[in-house]
Parts: structure tokens; sequence; C-alpha cells
């Protein structure tokens, strides 16, 4: 019998696959994270200290398009008839939710590679800082574990594409407001010590609810 890790990364294969394929969900987050920093980048001032307010920019950018690339992925698996053919797999479901949270890890890590060079040249950044990478991994983590949760709870009912937000924001506010404060502070050139602070209640995050999703996981799917 093949190893639960096997089994996980054989979904993340196929999520990966199939969006290899149709290009629906990386798409349309590049497309809109790259629409909001182009706009509102060009409402700065050149030479404008925008140390303050990038932080803001680029989290609303990137949370807002993994909200949309969240809602697409149980929506594209429930469209298609694939997810009952995935919960009557004999596998543990959260071995489930593991394969989908590490695809959408996967999609959200390689646009956040295309978006945050664009965010650096666009809004005037000195360099790529190290720590930034650091707090994008960290905050990452915490959209998937919660958002594959929550995406998976709003793909049953009607008004899906309202209630994944919804839900979504109110619980990850703790890693957004920490991955913005901690961005703000590296933009101005602060230092690890600085931001540690930040950083420890983003891994806290990460680390409760990557033990607490996988155990409700099999009751939040079942319609």
């Amino acid at each position: 019998m093949r190893s639960a890790a096997g089994k996980t990364l054989a979904i993340v294969w196929k999520d990966i696959t199939s969006e290899m394929r149709t290009k629906e969900i990386a798409t349309s987050l590049v497309a809109f994270a790259l629409l909001v920093i182009v706009v509102v980048s060009f409402t700065l001032e050149p030479g404008q200290n925008t140390s303050s307010i990038a932080a803001g920019i680029l989290w609303v950018a990137l949370t807002f398009a993994g909200v949309l690339g969240l809602s697409r992925s149980f929506v594209i698996e429930k469209d298609k008839g694939c997810l009952q053919g995935l919960m009557l797999c004999p596998v543990d479901r959260s071995i489930l939710y593991l394969g989908k949270m590490l695809s959408i890890l996967v999609f959200m890590i390689a646009v956040e590679i295309i978006i945050l060079p664009v965010f650096i040249v666009l809004l005037d950044q000195s360099g790529f800082p190290p720590q930034l990478a650091v707090i994008a991994l960290l905050a990452t983590i915490g959209f998937a574990a919660v958002g594959t949760l929550f995406s998976a709870m709003a793909v049953n009912t009607k008004a899906r594409e309202v209630m994944m937000p919804l839900l979504f924001l109110p619980v990850a506010s703790p890693v957004i407001i920490a991955a913005i404060k901690s961005t703000g502070l590296v933009l101005s050139g602060e230092s690890w010590g600085a931001i540690a602070s930040w950083l420890g209640i983003m891994a806290a995050f990460d680390a409760i609810f990557l033990a607490v999703s996988p155990l409700v996981f099999e009751f939040v799917i079942e319609e």
C-alpha cells in the first residue's frame, strides 16, 4: 500500500498537471495581483517614500488574488465531478486536505515568484530583502492552511463566491496583519530582530491551523 506521503503527492501532482493544461488558477492570480500593483503604483509620486504603504499594497494584492485562487480550487473539482471521486478514494480525509493544501501552496508561491520582483521594481524599492522571502513563505502557508479548509466548506453552498471571502478573511486576519507589519519594517530597512515577534505570530498561526484543519476537514467536505 502506498504511503501517506505518496498519496498526498499524487493529489498534488494531479492538481499541478491539471493546472498546467488549463492554466485557470495561476493565470487569474497573476493577472489580478499584477493589475492591483500596477494601478496603485501610478498613484504614487516619483521619489516618494513608499515603505509605509508598499507593504499594504503588496498584501492587499496577494490576499485578494489568493482568495480568488482558493475559491476556484474546489469549484473546478466540484463542477467537473471530480470532488466526489476524490472523496470515494480509500484514503484518509486528512490526506485529501494535505494534498489540496500543498497544491494551493505551490500555486501561490509560483505567483509570488512572479509578483514580488514586479512589486520591487514598480514601487521603487531598493533591492530584494531576504526577510521578505521568509515573510512571504510563512504568510502563504497560513493562507493555504486556512483557505483550503474554508474553500472546501464554501464549495457546497449556493453563494460560494461570497461565502469564501466572508469565512476566510476574518480568520486569516492575524497572519495578514503580521505580514503587512513585518513587510513594512523590512522595507524600512529594519533587521531580523525587529520582525522576530511578527514572524513568531505567523509561525504559531501556521502550526495551529496545520494541526487543526486536517482533523476537521472530513466534517466540512461532506455535503
